[in-house]
């Protein structure tokens, strides 16, 4: 275990440094110039030059890299271009809020996207089966964005009810805090369930005709207990895998969400540096949910080698 361990340990850390290229080239890709956002109608001149060389943006970008990584080495971010507080500190206050949305979201796939997904696998072809694959594929049609707008704007048209537009801290109300997330994460949920919902009951269709399955029905055992006990445990494991894949897919998704609901966390916070070409918030943000995926993929691969020990030979 050990050696499979330090192995995907060696996976990881290539995969993050190329994403340190990525995360910091393509900022700098955006159409648009910091400065002369800064300077408006006044970005000509000696002003211009003067402005760029006091934030820095006047050496070469391989220089700049170099120094990111060596700023990232000792725990700093970077200030922000724009008001001059490190971005590490402003992030530290927005990541609990956005690992809250996202971790409700990916609670609600799979809640959702599990028993469901078994549900339509015992009774295949049943009308439980027939509803389930339709709202699968109703799921993964319907982007979370064009969901989230018609619940805001929906409501609002035919009742006069609108979400809540204030965000209240978990030092205040925490049940509050809590039930403000269900409606967002709920949305950002819906096509993660939908997708393990569908992987689910292939999975333990396949499963369900194995041989050791057939001896189980043929010594008698409840139905309960073959499908939950033999049967699905081995259905599940590449659910397990596509986990890591959804945690990606909600960070995404969670940058709109959180604009359309008003909620102060890390998507907002990146929507408004990209706007104002705020390039080491932008980075900063993008770096965090890189190694967040890394993280969850490590974690996903040693879940994996537990729940199939012949993963690790």
């Amino acid at each position: 275990m050990r050696s499979y361990v330090l192995r995907r340990l060696l996976v990881a850390l290539p995969s993050l440094l190329i994403a340190t290229l990525v995360v910091f080239t393509l900022p700098r890709l955006i159409p648009g110039d910091v400065v002369q956002l800064m300077l408006e109608e006044k970005a000509y001149g000696k002003d211009l030059e003067d402005l760029r060389a006091k934030l820095g943006l006047n050496r070469p970008i391989h220089a700049q890299y170099v120094d990111w990584l060596r700023a990232i080495g000792h725990g700093n971010l970077g200030e922000s271009l724009w008001t001059r507080q490190p971005v590490l500190a402003e992030m530290t206050r927005r990541l609990p809020v956005t690992a809250a949305l996202g971790l409700i979201a990916l609670g609600v796939a799979i809640l959702i996207g599990i028993p469901v997904g078994v549900i339509a696998a015992v009774r295949p072809d049943g009308v439980l089966d027939f509803f389930a694959r339709s709202a699968a594929i109703l799921g993964l049609s319907v982007p979370a964005f064009v969901i989230a707008i018609l619940v805001t704007l929906l409501p609002a048209i035919w009742w006069g009810w609108t979400p809540r537009a204030r965000f209240v801290e978990f030092s205040i109300d925490p049940t509050a805090y809590v039930l403000q997330f269900i409606l967002p994460a709920t949305i950002l949920g819906i096509a993660s369930a939908a997708g393990i919902m569908r992987l689910t009951r292939g999975m333990l269709l396949e499963v369900l005709q194995q041989d050791y399955v057939r001896t189980a029905w043929a010594k008698g055992l409840r139905e309960r207990v073959v499908v939950l006990k033999h049967a699905l445990k081995n259905a599940v494991i590449p659910v397990v895998t596509v986990l890591g894949l959804q945690v990606a897919s909600i960070a995404g998704g969670a940058v709109i969400i959180e604009w359309i609901f008003g909620i102060p966390g890390m998507g907002q916070f990146l929507v408004d540096a990209i706007v104002q070409r705020d390039y080491p918030v932008i980075q900063g943000i993008n770096l965090i949910i890189v190694l967040i995926i890394v993280l969850t993929n490590l974690t996903v691969d040693l879940v994996y080698a537990v729940l199939d020990p012949r993963i690790r030979y």
